[in-house]
């Protein structure tokens, strides 16, 4: 089983056309979920995740205290669960395309690792010389989430502030420059894998 698309078909466009953002439950193969954590975790134990920045490029800077989670952008070849997930967000791309003319290019993906106390500030996922990424994408993969745990993510929308439990297998999608958010400190380990599906420069 790939992803658990034909469910939600209706929910994912009618979401993001009228209120920019959706939170989708049991959407991908539970076995894939599995292995991506696994994965998340046996990169940060060899030290291949790497102090997340902000900006881009040459202004790309470390600033903990506006954001302290770990990455390591996904690439093909890295592991067989982390191809498995390059090609369904592909095809993620392709039915957005269809469904809601975004005129999407490619996608970037990357694990998210926040170790306890870790948060990321409010931000819009967009730079401000560059505005190609579209829709962003939150992968969660803590089985053990409970009450408490904290590592929420908070949506900042026009009319109130909610509250996302990072939930195993739950993928939340959201209007790049039009959902304001923030990753509320955690009380323990939370994974994922975050990204972006962009549109042509």
């Amino acid at each position: 089983m790939k992803m658990n698309l034909e469910p939600h078909r209706e929910k994912i466009v009618n979401d993001l056309t009228t209120q920019g953002w959706t939170v989708l439950d049991d959407f991908f193969d539970p076995e894939l979920i599995v292995q991506l954590a696994l994965e998340c975790c046996t990169q940060h134990q060899l030290g291949l995740l790497k102090q997340a920045g902000i900006g881009r490029s040459d202004q790309l800077v470390v600033e903990k205290t506006i954001r302290s989670d770990q990455i390591r952008w996904l690439e093909t070849g890295m592991s067989a669960s982390g191809d498995d997930y390059l090609e369904q967000m592909e095809l993620l791309l392709r039915y957005f395309n269809r469904q809601l003319y975004l005129g999407l290019q490619d996608s970037e993906q990357h694990f998210a690792f926040y170790p306890e106390g870790a948060f990321y500030q409010k931000h819009l996922d967009r730079f401000r010389d560059e505005d190609r990424r579209t829709v962003s994408s939150v992968l969660y993969l803590n089985a053990d989430w409970r009450d408490g745990d904290g590592g929420e993510l908070r949506l900042h929308l026009e009319d109130k502030v909610m509250d996302i439990a990072p939930l195993a297998n739950r993928y939340v999608l959201f209007m790049s420059a039009q959902i304001v958010h923030e990753v509320m400190p955690s009380n323990t380990s939370r994974l994922s894998l975050t990204g972006w599906f962009k549109r042509r420069p």
